[in-house]
């Protein structure tokens, strides 16, 4: 995966962040959702690689980048603390701006990165999201049981981690196959990234608190510029197959939010890059592309 891609590890204020680079054009950051790592991007990357500055990495807590230490705030797992070891990545790299496209959690960094950094950030596309937000306020049924693991994540005293230890290649597997559409395929080379990944320890600990943080400090920021909408273009993209579709007006959610947005339904489930790669890189490279700042 990745052919022509350089990598290496970036050292930030507070993490270490793996990543790769490659083409040439204004530069775009790809942010990867869980449980996966940067290698989701593995069909979409070198094609936009063609027209961009491409970047792919792995979050703090995922893949091959460092997992810091936490405690009972979980400011570590912060999207604030996440969004700011990428926007040193970039900065580091030579891309003082950027455009970001950031799937799952990655769209929720993004999300922040964008509030946090609004000189840095010039066009931001979420993928299969929602503002964690408006989630959290808005709890129905079939998302506590479609998204059921953003309430078992959440719990203390080491449970979750116990629990998806016992097998995290099943529970992996199983996260997978349950949020994509029923005809999904995913390459066997990324699946091996991901189980590879996904069977330490240190990343399922890490991964909790990423989603312990989207409950608790996460919504303490959120709630704090509520009213400040961002001013830059904003692309949603969806799974016309997901949760996402049947339940919520995706496109009034991130109104909300911003002042400026476009967006679609793409016919896959959850996992866009990998299901509906074609689409998904026809979509996020006339965002970047067309439309103006």
């Amino acid at each position: 995966m990745f052919e022509g891609f350089e990598q290496g590890d970036l050292e930030t204020s507070d993490a270490v962040i793996h990543y790769k680079k490659a083409g040439s054009g204004r530069p775009l950051l790809l942010l990867h959702g869980y449980p996966q790592t940067h290698a989701m991007w593995h069909q979409v990357a070198p094609e936009l690689a063609r027209d961009f500055s491409v970047v792919v990495s792995d979050l703090r807590g995922y893949g091959d980048s460092s997992k810091p230490a936490s405690n009972e705030t979980h400011f570590a797992y912060s999207k604030r603390a996440m969004a700011l070891d990428q926007v040193e990545l970039m900065a580091s790299l030579g891309h003082d701006t950027f455009f970001v496209a950031g799937h799952d959690r990655g769209g929720r960094v993004a999300h922040r990165m964008a509030l946090d950094h609004r000189d840095r950030v010039k066009k931001l596309a979420v993928l299969d999201i929602l503002p964690t937000h408006k989630l959290f306020s808005n709890v129905t049924k079939d998302f506590a049981t479609g998204y059921y693991h953003w309430f078992f994540l959440i719990q203390g005293d080491g449970l979750p981690e116990f629990m998806i230890g016992k097998d995290p290649e099943y529970y992996l597997n199983t996260c997978l196959s349950k949020w994509s559409a029923d005809d999904a395929q995913f390459a066997p080379e990324a699946m091996d990234e991901y189980v590879r990944c996904f069977s330490n320890p240190e990343t399922v600990h890490a991964t909790c608190e990423d989603y312990r943080a989207g409950a608790s400090i996460d919504l303490e920021h959120d709630e704090a510029d509520m009213a400040d909408k961002l001013g830059c273009p904003l692309l949603t993209l969806w799974g016309g197959k997901g949760l996402m579709d049947r339940q919520y007006d995706i496109l009034d959610a991130w109104r909300e939010r911003a002042v400026n947005v476009q967006g679609q339904a793409l016919p896959g489930g959850h996992f866009l890059p990998e299901e509906v790669p074609a689409e998904t890189t026809a979509a996020l490279r006339s965002f970047f592309t067309d439309r103006p700042e």
